[in-house]
């Protein structure tokens, strides 16, 4: 359904049961999945705020199917030609909410109000932003993470982590997968994972490769975990109150 006033530019792509409502402006840089739904006001597919970038480059936004696109959100085009800023499905950005160019946001990730990524952020599925959360270009947040509200991220947050403040990483995001259904045992390995990279003393990556070439964790959730300190340029968010300090 098409809505009064609503903007969509020719070359936009709309799958089946889309919903935009008036006032909302959709590209012809846009591929919109199935079921989306897009607010009044939002932009989607718009130039991405980078003072270098050729208006002329091909490039675009795709969004995944059933993904709710709240009041006044924007969510910017790639700056390299043939590239896509790409957010997941069932994903819900609530109103103000901001994808900068580049970002890769995987599946059924929530970004509360007025929640912020700057370009070239990637995001794991079921991560939540808390309102007013804000995050620097070039992270990585992993899966399953917390992030709270008027958090400033500017490092890496590992997989199935709660992260506020700047950079404070607060706990293990035992809740989260609870309700996604981790079984007992992958949470009990992650929680040994958890606490052996934050509380050993010495580089953070070299903890976290040790413990995997030594095959001390079986599960793929534990292992997961591990594999997430390999890569990236950035260094890690801290783990708050730890029990010796670690290098990054």
């Amino acid at each position: 359904m098409i809505h009064p006033t609503a903007i969509i530019e020719p070359g936009a792509q709309l799958g089946t049961g889309c919903e935009i409502m008036a006032h909302a402006i959709i590209t012809k840089h846009v591929v919109l999945g199935d079921q989306v739904v897009v607010h009044p006001f939002a932009v989607v597919g718009g130039d991405p705020q980078y003072l270098k970038f050729d208006r002329t480059l091909a490039t675009g936004v795709r969004i995944g199917a059933g993904s709710v696109i709240r009041e006044h959100v924007t969510i910017n085009r790639s700056i390299h030609e043939g590239k896509v800023t790409a957010v997941g499905a069932n994903c819900f950005l609530m109103a103000a909410s901001h994808v900068a160019h580049d970002c890769d946001v995987a599946d059924h990730v929530v970004l509360a109000n007025a929640a912020l990524l700057a370009g070239h952020v990637s995001v794991g599925a079921h991560t939540f932003f808390g309102g007013g959360a804000a995050v620097h270009q070039f992270c990585r947040i992993g899966e399953s993470v917390m992030v709270a509200g008027h958090a400033s991220i500017t490092r890496d947050v590992p997989h199935f982590t709660m992260v506020a403040e700047r950079d404070d990483v607060i706990g293990f995001n035992v809740v989260g997968l609870r309700r996604r259904g981790f079984s007992r045992v992958a949470i009990a390995e992650l929680k040994a994972a958890y606490h052996d990279v934050y509380f050993t003393p010495g580089n953070i990556r070299d903890v976290a490769r040790q413990r995997l070439e030594g095959a001390a964790f079986e599960t793929a959730e534990a292992r997961r975990f591990l594999e997430f300190f390999a890569a990236g340029k950035r260094s890690f968010a801290r783990a708050r109150r730890a029990e010796t300090p670690v290098e990054e």
